[in-house]
């Protein structure tokens, strides 16, 4: 069945480009496409852009078709592209009359399902996809590039053909006798430990890798007047919290974001931490406390009068002393700034880059989406739950958790995933990719 769906962003353009996929979409452009050529449509060469007239349905629009001839497509169906002027009613006038023709509207991600399920590309590698579209940083950018671009495809398919490996030596290994089988044993669960180690370090990238996603979330606390919304102002360039004398200013959380070093921080400004204020006051506190909770890093603020109680996650705390523009820093403090002044504010975000990753180059990290992690997690108890039965049951039984890691993974690349999996995958996805 022919697909077809407006390709570009909904609005006015330069140029929008309504696309089709399946075997039949070329004959559609014969019936819409008229060259200004003596070429007819049934006789185009594939990937070259041909001049004509797009059939609209009640009027002609000039503009381009290319032909992508199955299976050396996007789609590995034969799939024709249609360019026209941007025009919002114009574009969606010629994507009617492919509907007229026998076309049917696209689902979501259809485009790109249709390429996975022709193996045009693995699971792993479309959400690369959606998320080089969705990329708000260059860091994000990056690592959805590195997914679409099969690398992490690549490192499961390797760790897959070395289970393959051991159940191969399982398999023969069980007609031998028991003496064969044990000595077998020993040799086996060191190469499980060694493909679980391989595991272990994929998964172990996936906390840099939400935070290069999805952004580094920072949430700065402290007592009232200490600076926090002009530190946030400060940070951000431009006012977006409300700064007062007046202690309470700030009820509930103020967010903004920046980009430092390629990657998104997410900024959160929250309500002072005192322990005498008003009802409306003390919930912002209570959602400053929650806001703090799951934070990846804390901007403890103070001024010299005194710190907030510091929250139980040292770890991720930066303390900053406010205001060197009116007071010398003292007391415990990992770098003194002026908001105000902007004093040290660039050496601030270079401590934020530093932290926020925890020393992990970029290029480093593959997994940054939540399915690939909890893949990995399950293919790792399975081989854990081999290894530690190894010694107390048969070869037979000890296939089964190896299998069931090498399902976990195929789960990643697509190659075992269920429709449900799949389905929610390109989901994701706009109509018309």
């Amino acid at each position: 069945m022919v697909i077809s769906a407006i390709s570009t962003a909904h609005g006015t353009g330069g140029v929008a480009i309504v696309r089709l996929s399946g075997d039949g979409a070329l004959e559609i452009a014969e019936k819409m496409f008229f060259p200004l050529c003596a070429t007819a449509v049934k006789n185009f060469k594939p990937n070259m852009m041909y001049v004509g007239n797009i059939d609209g349905g009640g009027f002609y629009d000039l503009g381009m078709c290319v032909y992508f001839k199955a299976p050396k497509s996007f789609t590995g169906e034969d799939v024709v592209e249609f360019h026209c002027h941007g025009g919002v009613e114009l574009t969606r006038s010629i994507f009617r009359q492919t509907l007229k023709f026998g076309a049917r509207s696209a689902d979501k991600g259809e485009f790109t399902k249709r390429a996975f399920i022709n193996g045009k590309l693995s699971l792993s590698s479309a959400e690369g996809m959606i998320d080089m579209i969705n990329a708000e940083s260059s860091a994000s950018l990056r690592a959805g590039s590195m997914l679409y671009g099969e690398k992490l495809t690549r490192e499961i398919k390797s760790v897959q053909s070395e289970l393959t490996d051991v159940l191969a030596k399982i398999d023969v290994d069980i007609d031998y006798t028991d003496e064969a089988e044990e000595t077998s044993a020993l040799n086996i669960e060191t190469e499980i430990k060694n493909i679980s180690d391989k595991l272990k370090k994929l998964s172990s990238q996936y906390s840099s890798g939400k935070k290069i996603k999805d952004g580094v979330t920072v949430a700065i606390f402290g007592k009232p007047n200490t600076g926090k919304s002009s530190l946030l102002n400060a940070l951000l360039g431009y006012d977006k919290a409300i700064v007062s004398s007046e202690a309470g200013t700030t009820r509930d959380a103020v967010e903004g974001e920046i980009i430092i070093d390629g990657v998104k921080f997410n900024l959160i400004d929250t309500a002072g931490i005192r322990s005498r204020a008003g009802e409306v006051e003390a919930i912002g506190i209570e959602r400053a406390k929650k806001i703090i909770s799951s934070a990846d890093i804390i901007l403890s603020v103070s001024d010299g009068g005194g710190e907030a109680e510091i929250p139980p996650y040292s770890g991720k705390l930066i303390r900053v002393f406010n205001k060197t523009d009116i007071t010398e820093p003292r007391g415990n403090y990992d770098i003194a700034v002026s908001a105000k002044s902007h004093s040290n504010l660039e050496k601030l975000k270079t401590v934020l880059s530093e932290k926020s990753l925890g020393g992990t180059a970029l290029g480093e990290v593959l997994v940054i989406e939540e399915r690939h992690y909890s893949a990995l997690i399950r293919a790792e108890n399975s081989l854990n739950s081999a290894m530690e039965n190894a010694d107390n049951c048969t070869l037979d039984l000890l296939s089964i958790d190896l299998k069931d890691a090498w399902d976990s993974l195929g789960e990643i690349t697509g190659e075992t995933a269920n429709e449900e999996i799949i389905s929610t995958v390109f989901a994701k996805f706009c109509v018309g990719k």
